[in-house]
C-alpha cells in the first residue's frame, strides 16, 4: 500500500486518499506521522478532471448525435503535488462514454446519426 494524502476541502473538512506510485517508482514519503499533507485542495486537485468532463460533454452534446444523456467514467489518481489526473487504464488514458437516447424523443436515431 502507498502512503496516505491528506487534502482539505475549501470549508476545511479533510479528505484522506491512499497514495499512488508515480511511473519513476518514487513513493509519497512524509516525515511526518500521519498522512502527508497535499499542496492543493481537494476542490483545486479535482478542478483539470472537471474541465476535461466539461470538454467532453460539449464534444457529445453539441454534435449531430444529441443524446438525452451522457454520461462520463474517469479513472483518477490524486496526487499530493500535482492534485488529480486521468488514470491510465488498460489503454492510454481511462475514460469511458456512455450515450443514450429515448425512443420517441426528438433528434435522430442512434442509427441516422451513425451513418
Amino acid at each position: 500500500m502507498d502512503g496516505l494524502m491528506e487534502f482539505r476541502t475549501d470549508d476545511g473538512a479533510v479528505v484522506v486518499v491512499e497514495g499512488i506510485e508515480d511511473e519513476s517508482g518514487a513513493r509519497l514519503v512524509s516525515r511526518e506521522d500521519g498522512p502527508a499533507r497535499a499542496a492543493r485542495t481537494f476542490e483545486g486537485a479535482l478542478g483539470g478532471v472537471r474541465a476535461a468532463a466539461e470538454s467532453a460533454l460539449r464534444v457529445f452534446r453539441d454534435g449531430s448525435l444529441r443524446p438525452d444523456a451522457v454520461e462520463l467514467e474517469f479513472g483518477v489518481k490524486l496526487t499530493a503535488e500535482t492534485g488529480a489526473i486521468i488514470a491510465k487504464g488498460a489503454a492510454e488514458g481511462h475514460l469511458v462514454v456512455r450515450l443514450s437516447w429515448t425512443p420517441g424523443q426528438n433528434g435522430p436515431a442512434p442509427e441516422a446519426a451513425a451513418r
